[in-house]
């Protein structure tokens, strides 16, 4: 098997697997969505523990955390991933999947328009016309839902702002949320500790096999993670990006079509909207690669 083929089913299988969390967590249930998030923190941080000792992270480890800027970074990364899981787990199991993966259609849009307002980037038009419907869509789904799309909202800005900090630490997939959980686990643990000293800790009340999935919460947050970074490294970013909203478009299938939640004419005319703007948004960013990849080849060839 070629590399980049193998890059390609490794990303199919990182975005299938997050396509697929909807029907993880509700498995975790009747433990509380603040309870899991904190399991999934606390099992997380010892996974990936685990994971830079056994591929030989730990230098690079010790590298971030040297770095006080660095780890000022990944301290803003923790709390906006912190943020991104607690909402998504309400929101997968409170029956807002479809609402939960309008987050994840809009996020490129989210990203785009917080380089503009924190990097001081500038929109194509195109951009702006994307980001435009976008915004239309959200005031009709608005109207649909009688407020606001709260929870699509929060994960679009909050995954927005864990990717820009990201960006901006550059640092590796691994090591970095070895770091982040390993910041967010103290609170997490005195929150945990909390339930079991009050006696309302969901954990072995419910059996081993509840007991058991909500420890391979940080399992099923690793796996998802390594198989991207190694697709990362192996396929070009255009279809990586591309590869990005087969997570949505399973989870809204999920919504739809397994949780059957209810998806009204003015939603589905909203969600529309939404997938007109990623249309524009994609094809824009297809050509613009294409004239930057032509007016470079023209360039060396002149030199």
């Amino acid at each position: 098997m070629s590399d980049a083929r193998r890059g390609l089913l490794l990303g199919l299988a990182a975005y299938v697997m997050w396509g697929g969390f909807p029907l993880y967590f509700p498995l975790l249930e009747p433990a509380g969505a603040v309870e899991v998030l904190a399991h999934r923190i606390l099992w997380s941080a010892l996974t990936m523990g685990v994971l830079v000792v056994l591929l030989g992270r730990v230098p690079h480890l010790r590298a971030l955390l040297r770095s006080p800027r660095t780890m000022l970074l990944l301290t803003a990364a923790a709390i906006t991933i912190s943020v991104n899981w607690g909402t998504y787990i309400y929101g997968v199991t409170n029956d807002r999947v479809v609402e939960s993966s309008l987050g994840y259609f809009i996020n490129p849009l989210v990203t785009v328009l917080l380089g503009v307002l924190v990097l001081g980037e500038r929109l194509r038009p195109a951009q702006w016309a994307a980001v435009g419907v976008a915004a239309t869509a959200v005031v009709v789904l608005t109207l649909d839902y009688g407020h606001p799309p709260y929870v699509a909202l929060v994960l679009a800005f909050s995954f927005a702002a864990y990717g820009l900090t990201k960006k901006t630490a550059n640092v590796g997939a691994v090591e970095s949320l070895a770091v982040e959980t390993a910041v967010v686990a103290p609170l997490a643990a005195v929150y945990v500790a909390v339930l079991v000293a009050t006696g309302a800790s969901g954990f072995g009340q419910h059996g081993w096999g509840h007991a058991l999935l909500l420890v391979s919460s940080g399992i099923v947050t690793a796996i998802p993670l390594i198989a991207f970074g190694a697709a990362a490294t192996r396929i070009p970013l255009v279809t990586l990006g591309l590869l990005q909203y087969l997570t949505p478009v399973l989870q809204f299938a999920l919504g739809v079509l397994w949780f059957h939640e209810e998806m009204p004419p003015a939603r589905w005319a909203g969600f529309a909207l939404v997938w007109v703007a990623l249309v524009i948004f994609t094809l824009e960013a297809n050509n613009h690669r294409r004239r930057q990849l032509r007016l470079l080849a023209t360039t060396s060839t002149a030199a």
